[in-house]
């Protein structure tokens, strides 16, 4: 049987967002969507891009995965590619203007790379795919002994910016950047804080996103 709660929140739905914004839906069904930004984000379902940036229907264009990762360009035929597929989508069809690396704390994959954890099934998809951080955490040095907390902290920035050199490999993504269509960024979710983090281009350092918003928000006491 289909979920009750699924159920339950289409009704709510359908009488309320749909029927608040039934001109927006049928504007994009006769046109088609045109939105500027990508966000790759994790399948984490206590990070949802939509949510977080308050966006409207066809305002984002949306790929998750685990761990929010973008592996390097391959283009061969052997694999399926679903990140590659997505990325072609939006920037060869849709044209978006900006991709955004949305990685937040506390990640479940990142913690099964830096755990080292047995895999769930005998395929380990989650282990496989996670190997492709190596190179982020090797650029950390050696696992501190203590510390642990800050250590997953930096490693889940380490990704964002493993993934945003790998964008640059795929030759549509590198030639639109070098030609100033097209702007890469790395951003970084607080769940239990809700303060988001942007990485500055020239620095690579990740500060808050918005200034002006009192320190009382962020608080969890």
């Amino acid at each position: 049987m289909f979920p009750e709660r699924l159920q339950n929140g289409y009704r709510s739905f359908i009488g309320g967002t749909f029927a608040g914004e039934r001109a927006r839906y049928e504007q994009l069904a006769d046109r088609g969507q045109q939105p500027e930004i990508m966000v790759i984000g994790c399948v984490d379902s206590r990070v949802s891009p939509e949510v977080i940036f308050d966006a409207s229907p066809g305002e984002l264009l949306v790929a998750r995965n685990v761990a929010n990762l973008v592996p390097p360009y391959e283009p061969d035929p052997t694999y399926q590619h679903g990140v590659s597929a997505a990325l072609e989508f939006a920037v060869m069809a849709l044209r978006v203007k900006h991709i955004v690396v949305l990685g937040h704390a506390s990640c479940g994959g990142v913690k099964a790379f830096a755990d080292d954890q047995k895999p769930l099934s005998p395929g380990d998809f989650i282990g496989r795919w996670m190997s492709q951080i190596e190179p982020a955490a090797k650029s950390l040095g050696p696992r501190p002994p203590t510390n642990f907390e800050d250590w997953m902290t930096r490693l889940e920035l380490a990704a964002i910016e493993l993934s945003l050199q790998n964008l640059m490999t795929f030759p549509c993504v590198r030639i639109l950047v070098e030609r100033g269509k097209l702007e890469l960024h790395g951003a970084y979710f607080g769940i239990a804080t809700g303060r988001l983090l942007t990485r500055d281009p020239v620095t690579g350092e990740f500060n808050p996103a918005v200034e002006d918003l009192p320190d009382r928000i962020f608080r969890c006491d």
